[in-house]
C-alpha cells in the first residue's frame, strides 16, 4: 500500500477526498443508517474526535456532491438526482462571553447561510429564532425540498463560560430559543443533526427540542467517530511499520460508547507523524476547570479507575448541576467499561480509556492537589526508583518529603486537604502520573485492597489509614489478616504488603510498614 497524507486537523470532507491524497476512514455506512432510520439526531463526543468532519460529510452528501463519494460505501446506495438545501450552524470558532456576542454570532451565521442558499431574510434586530425560522421556510420554498439542519459544537458557548454560571445561563437561554425552531419547523426539515461535547439534560437546553434521538450511547453508533482496530489494518497499514501495535493500543485505544471500542483519531495521526508516544490529545486542552471541580467536590481520585454511575446521573448535566462523573465522561476522561441492569435502573461502570488519559489526568490532578505544579513535577522520579528496587525505606523517606513539602497554607485554604481521602488521593495520582499499572479497590475473596501496583519486577499491595497522631500499625495488620497476598502468589515476583498511616495532626506519613511474601 502506498502512503498518503495524514489528515491532521482537517475537518473538510472535500479537502480530504479531492485527488485521493489523504487517508480517509469511510464513515458513510453510519451516515446512510442514520438517514434511513430517522430524521432528528444528537451526538455527544469529546473534542477532536471527528464530529466536525462527520457533519461536513453529511453536508456534502445532502448537497449531492457525487464525485466526492466515489469508491465509498454510500455511493451506489444514494440518489444523486435529489439535492437538499443545507443550513449549517457552527459554534466551534472563537469564545463568546456575552449574550449580545452570541446573538451577533448567530445573526452572522444565518446571513451567511441565506447568502449561500440564494435567499433573503430580514436583517437584525429581528430576533435570532425568527430569522432562523424564516431561513428554513424560504430555503425549503426555493429548493422545493425540505431542509437539512446541521449544528456543530452546539454547546460550546455554554461550556466556555461554566466558570461564570450567570453568563453560562444566558448562553443556555439564547441557544434554547434558537434550537426550539428545529422542532417548530419539523414540516420543513428533512434531517437534523446536532453535535457537541456535553449532553445537557433534556429539561434545560433541549426542553423545546424533545424529538431528537440521542445516539451518544447507542451501541450501533459507538464507532461513528474515531478509528477501530479494523480501520488501522485497512486504512493505516503503511503507517504502522516500526510501531509496537500493543503499545499503540495501550496508549490510545479504549474509548467506548457501549459498542465497538475506538482509538482517539487525533492521537493516532500525530503518532504516525511524529513516531513518538505522547499525550497529544490531552496536551491540546489541559482541563483546569475539571481539576477545580474535582477538588471542590472532594472527588476521591482512586475512584477514577473504576466508578459507577446511573443513566440518570450521566444525563443530568447542566450549568447548575454538574456531577463530576458526568463531566469526566462527557469530556472524554472516563469511558464505559461495562453496564448492568438493576431492576428498572441501568448502572454503568466508568474508567480511564487508556494510558494517555490515566497518566495525564493524574499528573494534572497531582499538581492541583499539591498546590504547586513545579513541586509535583519534581516529586515523581524517586518514588519510581524506590518501587522498582523494592526499597521500602527509600519509599518512606520519599513520602515524608512529599507531604512535608506541601505548604501549610495550602491545607488552611483548601477544604479538600481536610478530607481523609486527600492523603490517598495524592499518593494514587502521584503513582498514576508515572504511568504505572494501578488497581484501585482491588477485589479479592476477602475484601478490597486499597491499591495494587504491578511492576514487572514486583507487586505492591497498599493499605491506607488516617490516624489522629501516632502510628497504630493497623494498615499492615489488615493486609496480613485479610490474606490479600494470596491473589498474587505464584506469579514469580515478590509481593510486598505495605501499610501506610497518615497523621491528621502532623500532616504527614507517620508509618510505612512492610512485609514481603
Amino acid at each position: 500500500m502506498n502512503r498518503k497524507k495524514l489528515p491532521i486537523g482537517i475537518q473538510t470532507f472535500a479537502k480530504i477526498r479531492e485527488h485521493d491524497a489523504y487517508y480517509y476512514v469511510d464513515k458513510t455506512p453510519y451516515a446512510l443508517r442514520l438517514i434511513e432510520s430517522g430524521t432528528h439526531y444528537f451526538l455527544s463526543r469529546p473534542r477532536r474526535f471527528g464530529k466536525s468532519l462527520f457533519l461536513d460529510t453529511l453536508a456534502e452528501l445532502f448537497a449531492g456532491n457525487e464525485p466526492l463519494f466515489r469508491g465509498l460505501y454510500i455511493h451506489d446506495r444514494w440518489d444523486w438526482n435529489v439535492r437538499y438545501p443545507v443550513v449549517r450552524l457552527s459554534f466551534a470558532e472563537g469564545r463568546l462571553q456575552t449574550a449580545a456576542a452570541l446573538d451577533e454570532h448567530i445573526h452572522v451565521l444565518l446571513s451567511d447561510n441565506a447568502e449561500r442558499l440564494g435567499i433573503t431574510i430580514e436583517p437584525p434586530p429581528m430576533d435570532t429564532h425568527l430569522r432562523f425560522k424564516r431561513l428554513i421556510e424560504r430555503a425549503a420554498e426555493k429548493a422545493g425540498q425540505r431542509v437539512v439542519v446541521l449544528v456543530d459544537e452546539y454547546d460550546k458557548p455554554i461550556l466556555d463560560n461554566l466558570t461564570t454560571p450567570e453568563v453560562a445561563r444566558a448562553m443556555r437561554e439564547g441557544l434554547r430559543n434558537l434550537y426550539s425552531v428545529i422542532k417548530g419547523q419539523d414540516a420543513h426539515i428533512r434531517f437534523a443533526f446536532l453535535t457537541g461535547v456535553s449532553k445537557f439534560s433534556k429539561v434545560s437546553i433541549f426542553s423545546g427540542l424533545n424529538n431528537l434521538r440521542d445516539i451518544t450511547v447507542s451501541a450501533e453508533y459507538s464507532a461513528i467517530c474515531g478509528y477501530t482496530e479494523e480501520d488501522l489494518d485497512a486504512v493505516f497499514a503503511p503507517e504502522l511499520e516500526g510501531l509496537d501495535r500493543e503499545r499503540i493500543r495501550h496508549w490510545y485505544n479504549g474509548y467506548n460508547w457501549l459498542g465497538e471500542a475506538v482509538y482517539n483519531p487525533f492521537d493516532l495521526l500525530l503518532l504516525f507523524q511524529e513516531r513518538e508516544f505522547r499525550p497529544y490529545w490531552f496536551e491540546t486542552g489541559t482541563p483546569t476547570f475539571l481539576v477545580d471541580v474535582l477538588m471542590q467536590r472532594r472527588f476521591f481520585t482512586p475512584q477514577l479507575a473504576r466508578t459507577l454511575a446511573s443513566e440518570a446521573l450521566l444525563s443530568a448535566f447542566d450549568v447548575d448541576t454538574m456531577a463530576p462523573e458526568a463531566l469526566l465522561w462527557q469530556t472524554g476522561y472516563l469511558t464505559f467499561h461495562g453496564q448492568r441492569r438493576i431492576g428498572a435502573r441501568i448502572e454503568y461502570e466508568l474508567g480511564y480509556p487508556n494510558l494517555e488519559v490515566a497518566y495525564s489526568l493524574n499528573d494534572a490532578l497531582l499538581k492541583g492537589l499539591m498546590g504547586d505544579p513545579s513541586l509535583a513535577e519534581r516529586a515523581t522520579l524517586s518514588a519510581y526508583e524506590a518501587l522498582v528496587r523494592g526499597e521500602i525505606d527509600g519509599l518512606r523517606q520519599h513520602l515524608e518529603r512529599l507531604y512535608a513539602s506541601i505548604p501549610h497554607d495550602w491545607y488552611r485554604k483548601n477544604p479538600i486537604a481536610h478530607y481523609e481521602g486527600y492523603w490517598a488521593s495524592v499518593f494514587y495520582s502521584h503513582l498514576a502520573a508515572l504511568g504505572l499499572e494501578l488497581i484501585a479497590e482491588d477485589v479479592t475473596h476477602h475484601g478490597c485492597i486499597d491499591l495494587t501496583v504491578k511492576l514487572p519486577e514486583r507487586i505492591y499491595l497498599f493499605e491506607f489509614k488516617v490516624v489522629a497522631d501516632e502510628p497504630e500499625g493497623a494498615a499492615l495488620a489488615q493486609l496480613r489478616a485479610k490474606g490479600y497476598a494470596e491473589k498474587y502468589r505464584g506469579q514469580g515476583v515478590p509481593v510486598h504488603l505495605v501499610g501506610i498511616e497518615f497523621s491528621k495532626r502532623q500532616r504527614n506519613v507517620v508509618a510505612v510498614d512492610a512485609v514481603t511474601q
